[in-house]
């Protein structure tokens, strides 16, 4: 296998399947810390010759250290004659990354990428992470960049078909926000001290970690000065109150469930039911072809701390998927000093936190 790569000033690829891997968000991190780079991948496997793109983030930390990250990537062309699950793509991005290590800064720890290869069950991603040790340098990094697991809602059936496939208890919880009075209105940017009130809390009751009101303001003033993205704020409102905001984001190919914020008050009017239905209705009068609720626990499992959110997501539904996480291609001798320190802060903020309010609640 033989992999050229060219740093371009342009994302080549503008058809990308995760929003990840667009312009838009490579920009959108350089406004908070990020620098990026795009590339043009040729490769040459067996008797084939593909041309691909992807976006590349870059961040240095407290100077002494970098870490490259490809969110979503590498994307195959169509026209790729093996797939995503396969020895081909390990090679593939095993040589893309010794390639890249050549581009990256002189301090950096690791390339580490999100693959969008994705199975239906937990069982079928181990094994493929299993096959990572015959790809060496190439491991499973020991944090996840992006959820692994999500569920996914097809926007090509009707609305009547999308309604008919969800639990029961779904449509009537959104008949009944309705029937409580609860509109759901569309905010902008000027709404985001609204939704960050409710973030807040949110991020108190689950002891999630959240960014300054900044970050998410900076994501609606971008999205203002194009086309390709829409970013969206929907608040579900209740006596002039709101009660429960979401954050959306769309392009040609997705709508995005991105953030989600609620109040501790009026939980058993179902807003969230009903801000989920009117944002799956307009992703896809936008066009979207499937909606992503971007995140859940990998298994139905009672005792896991975000259970609820497991629950709740897939209710809706739609087909549940499990991507392989994030992996690592080490490029410093210093990398395995980096992964103990990240496998410490990863057990205290996502761990031991995160159990602490379970149990509290």
């Amino acid at each position: 296998m033989q992999v050229q790569l060219r740093k371009e000033d342009v994302l080549k690829n503008s058809c990308a399947q995760s929003f990840l891997q667009t312009p838009f968000w490579a920009e959108f991190k350089s406004m908070h810390g990020w620098t990026h780079s795009y590339f043009t991948i040729t490769a040459q496997i067996d008797s084939f010759s593909y041309e691909m793109s992807c976006s590349v983030l870059t961040r240095t930390f407290a100077r002494f250290f970098s870490l490259c990250y490809i969110p979503l990537g590498l994307e195959l062309p169509e026209c790729c004659h093996f797939s995503y699950n396969s020895d081909h793509y390990l090679a593939l991005l095993r040589s893309f990354c010794k390639e890249l290590s050549r581009y990256c800064p002189p301090n950096t720890l690791c390339i580490r990428l999100d693959p969008p290869v994705s199975f239906s069950s937990v069982e079928e991603t181990h094994s493929f992470i299993s096959a990572l040790s015959e790809f060496s340098p190439l491991t499973k990094s020991s944090v996840n960049i992006q959820p692994p697991d999500t569920v996914i809602l097809d926007l090509l059936r009707t609305e009547e078909e999308i309604l008919d496939n969800m639990k029961s208890k779904w449509r009537y919880n959104i008949r009944l926000a309705e029937k409580k009075g609860v509109n759901v209105t569309r905010g902008d940017k000027h709404d985001i001290d609204i939704f960050y009130r409710l973030y807040e809390q949110t991020a108190l009751r689950d002891s999630i970690a959240i960014h300054s009101k900044n970050y998410y303001e900076s994501l609606f003033t971008l999205a203002e000065k194009q086309d390709s993205i829409k970013v969206s704020l929907y608040n579900a409102v209740h006596e002039e109150t709101v009660i429960a905001s979401i954050i959306t984001l769309f392009t040609k190919t997705e709508g995005v469930y991105v953030y989600g914020a609620s109040s501790n008050e009026k939980r058993n009017l179902m807003s969230t039911y009903l801000l989920q239905w009117k944002a799956i209705q307009d992703a896809k009068a936008y066009g979207c072809r499937f909606y992503d609720f971007y995140g859940i626990p990998p298994t139905d499992d009672e005792n896991h701390p975000m259970h609820g959110l497991y629950r709740f997501k897939t209710g809706f539904g739609g087909n549940i998927i499990h991507r392989i996480g994030s992996i690592d291609y080490p490029v410093s001798f210093f990398y395995k000093l980096y992964i103990s320190a990240e496998k410490i802060r990863n057990l205290w903020f996502k761990k031991i936190k995160k159990i602490g309010a379970f149990r509290r609640s």
